[in-house]
Parts: C-alpha cells; structure tokens; sequence
C-alpha cells in the first residue's frame, strides 16, 4: 500500500461530472453532504486504507477510526500530508474544512471535540471515501 498514487486528477468540471457519480459530484465537488446513519463506510470494521474517491490519494488509516455517534464516518488522525485544512462559515457555522491535498475535493470537517488524544474528530462523507482491505500476508 505504499505505492505512489498517479491517479490523474481531472481538470475540468466537465471531466469531474464524467468521473465521478451525482451524488459523489454533489458533495465532493459542490461540498455537500450525506444524510447522517446512510454511508455505505459508517459502520466499516475491517483492516485497511481510506482513500480519497475523485483521486485515489490515501487518506486515513482504519486504526484511527472510531464510532462518533454523529452518524459519519470518523477518525482521529489523517495520514500526514493527504488533507488541508479551510475555514468555514457557511450555514452561519464556524468551522474547518477538510479537503483532499491532492484534487481538493471537499471531504467533511474536523472539530476539536475528539475521545482520544488528538482531540480530533475528522467527520468524513462516505460518498467521499473508496476502501481498500489490508491483505493478509
């Protein structure tokens, strides 16, 4: 799982409707979101990598998820590098936005009300997440 990602990322909005499906569209690129309890990812268990949909960027180790209770996948820590960060105050809200480093397609938020000791809670889209399982050697 090391390998590097040359996944190209499309450069028109005309080739990210072609990729990517409407619902994917919807959140990945005109930063939507999904319905809480409904992403395919929520209740995920299995060894493995998160990776980033539109581009197939690695983004969070299975290891640092863990069952919120907000109904969205999340984690507490990103793999360094794979996410940035944007302040965010649409919907009169303050908060951080996530998106990936590599295509920019928005993923979720981060908030500082984690249980563990990052503090954090990356609260991520299913929609936004494709899935690879660890193989087993």
């Amino acid at each position: 799982m090391n390998e590097k990602n040359t996944t190209p990322v499309p450069e028109s909005e005309e080739e990210w409707k072609a990729k990517l499906t409407p619902e994917q569209y919807r959140i990945l690129r005109e930063k939507g979101t999904e319905a809480p309890f409904t992403g395919k990812l929520l209740n995920e268990k299995r060894d493995g990598m998160y990776k980033c949909v539109a581009c197939g960027q690695v983004l969070f180790d299975s290891s640092k998820k863990f069952d919120s209770g907000t109904g969205w996948p999340s984690f507490d820590e990103a793999i360094p590098g794979s996410v940035l960060f944007r302040h965010d105050e649409e919907h009169g809200m303050n908060r951080t936005e996530i998106v990936c480093s590599k295509c920019g397609s928005h993923l979720g938020h981060v908030f500082d009300d984690g249980p563990t000791e990052t503090g954090k809670r990356f609260c991520l889209n299913s929609e936004c997440l494709g899935f690879e399982e660890e193989k087993g050697e």
